[in-house]
């Protein structure tokens, strides 16, 4: 029997690849550049209503606890409800659906509290661990809650702020109440602490640090070498200005945060410890 065959649906995956981060933090546009290397599967958008379509993957009939999947989450009938989902819905570049063995590519926001979930199910999974200067996510987080276009739990019980936006955090109830900067701070330092514990649980050679500066700066660069990282071929030349992407709510900057200076310095105590322990992941993996 091959390996496909006795790991079921999930056996017709090869090292699949997610992108992880915080909310915000460029991972979508990284998404729309490497899903079109040769040879890569995705969903072509993010997979919210894929996996929380499994009823015990849902966050109602979890308590309302968080996004947060551990390993006991992957038991064998739901990793192949799960793997069955994706290969079904998954294509080529060129559209072509999937057929035999494939390399996936996935990139959903709440998977940065579902390392373990996935780890568990795929067990040759790469990571990518995407970071983005702090003050320019928390920025980008604010506005997202803001705009009304990122509710993920409109209707959030015991929820009295801005509806619900981006991923359900462990600890959100400790949050009722406090001001929408303080929310989002939060958001991010929690998500980054979950995160980082979990990527350093993994070989080392199955994380792959990339930060959104070097992406935006180095394209070309950043791509080829991340994708040659990952086992896969890149045939495409980009330009050194990036198209948006989908989800871009207003034109990018690198100073745009500012409009929001005085928000973000207040909060940054928060978040400071955290963001201090990401940068260090970065830097190790170049060291």
């Amino acid at each position: 029997m091959s390996t496909a065959e006795a790991e079921g649906i999930r056996g017709l995956f090869d090292r699949p690849v997610f992108i992880v981060s915080t909310p915000r933090s460029g991972s979508t546009l990284l998404f729309e550049t490497l899903e079109k290397a040769p040879a890569i599967y995705t969903t072509g958008r993010e997979s919210h209503q894929l996996i929380e379509s499994i009823p015990e993957l849902f966050p109602p009939m979890r308590g309302w606890d968080s996004n947060r999947l551990s390993a006991v989450d992957a038991t064998p009938e739901c990793a192949e409800l799960i793997a069955g989902s994706f290969y079904r819905a998954i294509t080529d570049r060129d559209g072509r659906p999937a057929a035999g063995r494939v390399r996936m590519l996935e990139k959903t926001p709440k998977n940065a509290l579902r390392v373990p979930f996935f780890d568990a199910i795929w067990p040759d999974s790469f990571f990518i661990y995407l970071y983005r200067d702090v003050r320019e996510t928390l920025a980008s987080m604010i506005e997202a809650w803001v705009s009304g276009g990122f509710r993920t739990y409109p209707r959030l019980p015991g929820w009295t702020n801005y509806p619900w936006s981006l991923l359900l955090i462990p600890g959100w109830r400790d949050l009722i109440g406090q001001p929408l900067p303080v929310v989002v701070a939060r958001q991010w330092a929690t998500t980054t602490n979950v995160l980082l514990d979990d990527l350093d649980s993994l070989p080392r050679e199955r994380v792959k640090p990339v930060t959104n500066a070097d992406f935006l700066t180095k394209p070309q660069a950043t791509t080829e070498a991340l994708a040659s990282s990952l086992g896969l071929e890149w045939d495409r030349k980009l330009s050194s200005d990036l198209p948006l992407s989908k989800t871009t709510v207003s034109r990018p900057n690198p100073d745009k945060w500012r409009r929001l200076e005085r928000e973000i310095e207040e909060v940054m105590p928060i978040v400071a410890e955290a963001d201090e322990r990401a940068r260090a992941f970065v830097e190790q993996s170049r060291g």
